[in-house]
């Protein structure tokens, strides 16, 4: 399984509100897996508040 996420963990509680969830969702994905960070920004989200702002 594959999951892409342009949000940090940390910042997931916006998405999942309630912390006690949150951390549940996240130990479950994390447990025996391998995390690979880009470091790179989201194309698609930078279009998008390219076209927003003019």
């Amino acid at each position: 399984m594959a999951i892409a996420s342009n949000e940090s963990f940390s910042g997931w509680t916006k998405t999942f509100t309630d912390p006690r969830l949150c951390a549940a969702i996240v130990d479950r994905l994390t447990f025996g897996c391998n995390i690979i960070e880009t470091g790179t920004g989201s194309y698609r989200l930078a279009h998008t508040r390219a076209q927003q702002s003019a």
